[in-house]
């Protein structure tokens, strides 16, 4: 089996440990992470990833410009966040997207889904 990469995007530290953990207990290497939105544009340009998991709001600024390089270069991502969803742009109404604090079950089972979308 192929390694499977996923970008990791989040700004809480407890937060990203506990993800970095639980990927890497499903044998999911991480590219990054990264917790700005500088940062992110960076790695989304680098490329190397499958999937990513991203963090909606990144010390006040928002993850959408990184999302919007994603969805034009047809990479699968999941949004994760610890606000409501009702107020995200309309072009990523079909786009996964978790709330904080989310399970991990319930975290792997769109991480596997969006690893499936990368290989379709």
């Amino acid at each position: 089996m192929s390694e499977r990469r996923a970008l990791v995007v989040e700004d809480s530290l407890l937060i990203l440990i506990g993800l970095e953990m639980l990927l890497e207990s499903h044998e999911v290497a991480i590219v990054g992470p990264a917790s700005t939105l500088a940062e992110t544009l960076v790695l989304v340009g680098q490329g190397g990833f499958d999937i990513a998991i991203l963090d909606i709001n990144l010390h006040n600024e928002l993850s959408y410009p990184a999302a919007d390089q994603l969805l034009e270069r047809g990479i699968p991502f999941i949004f994760t966040t610890g606000y409501t969803t009702g107020s995200m742009p309309p072009r990523f109404k079909d786009t996964m997207c978790i709330q904080k604090p989310y399970g991990p079950d319930a975290l792997m089972v769109m991480v596997e889904q969006a690893f499936s979308q990368a290989r379709a």
